[in-house]
């Protein structure tokens, strides 16, 4: 019956990154690979979902007090006026907000437009609803907004514009420049924009993070997706949302109905703990991970990676390989889990343009660090091999598979 499966299902294969995870499982590699912290959700975040699978909260159920805090937390970050009663939909993760937006608003052969490289996920939703990805490439090595290829990537069926920022894999935030560019053209060619905002409170140095949806004219055509995930350390309690104006959000939130039907009732519910963390919460946020993504840069610098961007925000470093070595990303990350038991992600599973110069697509590895310090030093102790033997190490390694 295989013959029979979906179209979509036959696209939908699993990745060298997939492959490479359960390589790094068997060997039991540190994980640098995944982007979920390793380290204890607040503890104020967890007794409250204790709390609420005790009082019996367990069914489904819509926590309103979820979108009242959010309201007021976008009047307050980004200077958004948005009805709590209409303008939310709760949904289970970032994720299913991410594709309940893009069924609501992408017809087969609307094009819509990505940053590449990019996060897998969104072209295989924009594929489900029957859409056609295009891909913009941002320039190495500092992942800027090219406004002429950008523009250029425009036509009549553009429908969509995906905006990640804090950007995955990359650790790019849009400058105000960049999103003024890209807030132009959505109202120009009159289309929507979806952002992915999880990282939002992840942001170092002077960096800071700015929504799309903030700029003149971009609220009524901007839907906001984020979710708990990555603020809070829980990514396995899956509470995300979708904001847009309120016939659009009502749109989404009849897809999520008929696709999930509800967010997980606890987790809702500790969502209203969570959401209302004091500001302290946040600033030591920033400042541990600042810490974190400091520790694992010098770590790669040390191995001899070429760290050519150093990350404004997210949890990602993404590290090119020194052009010395002469060994593709797979083989690389290969080669760091079976000898030095840590596990990366291959750079090229993000890349999707075709261009003139590829040749980058193939050099760069991500590493994540949203993990505790002993995992972190950990890796580092693995890692501790002088970055002149590296190059051959590893370059004799591919040379003889």
């Amino acid at each position: 019956m295989e013959e029979k499966l979906s179209e979509a299902s036959r696209r939908a294969t699993p990745s060298p990154i997939q492959q490479l995870s359960h390589l790094a499982q068997r060997v039991g590699a540190v994980n640098l690979a995944e982007g979920f912290p390793d380290f204890p959700a607040p503890a104020h975040v967890k007794a409250a979902a204790t709390a609420a699978i005790a009082a019996d909260l367990n069914q489904y159920r819509h926590v309103q007090g979820i979108c009242d805090v959010l309201a007021e937390t976008m009047k307050r970050d980004h200077g958004l006026r948005v009805d709590p009663l209409t303008d939310f939909a709760i949904c289970c993760g970032q994720s299913e907000a991410f594709a309940a937006a893009i069924f609501a608003i992408i017809d087969p052969g609307d094009e819509v437009l990505l940053f590449d490289p990019a996060y897998e996920t969104y072209q295989t939703c924009i594929e489900l609803a029957r859409g056609v990805p295009v891909y913009v490439p941002l320039d190495p090595p500092s992942w800027t907004l090219n406004e002429d290829k950008f523009l250029k990537s425009f036509t009549s069926r553009t429908k969509a514009v995906i905006l990640n920022s804090p950007h995955n894999p990359t650790g790019k935030v849009f400058s105000k420049e960049e999103l003024l560019v890209i807030s132009k053209a959505c109202r120009k060619m009159d289309c929507f924009a979806i952002t992915d905002e999880v990282y939002e409170y992840i942001t170092y140095d002077e960096n800071k993070h700015i929504s799309l949806a903030s700029l003149p004219g971009m609220q009524e055509r901007t839907i906001i997706t984020s979710s708990l995930s990555k603020t809070y350390s829980v990514t396995g309690w899956r509470i995300g949302w979708a904001c847009a104006v309120a016939n659009i959000a009502a749109a989404i939130r009849n897809i999520h109905v008929k696709l999930t039907d509800s967010a997980p009732a606890p987790f809702q519910e500790a969502a209203l703990i969570a959401l209302t963390s004091t500001p302290d919460y946040y600033e030591s946020l920033k400042t541990d991970y600042a810490v974190r993504r400091n520790f694992i840069l010098q770590l790669l610098k040390n191995y001899g990676l070429h760290i050519s961007f150093e990350p404004q925000g997210s949890v990602f470093v993404f590290a090119e390989l020194p052009k010395s070595w002469q060994i593709s990303d797979i083989d690389f990350v290969t080669n760091l889990i079976n000898n030095a038991g840590v596990a990366a992600v291959p750079g090229r599973g993000f890349f999707h343009t075709d261009s003139d110069d590829q040749s980058y697509h193939h050099r760069y590895v991500r590493f994540a660090f949203c993990k505790s310090d002993e995992t972190l030093k950990a890796a580092a102790q693995k890692m501790m091999k002088p970055a002149e033997s590296n190059g051959r190490v590893l370059h004799d390694t591919a040379q003889s598979s």
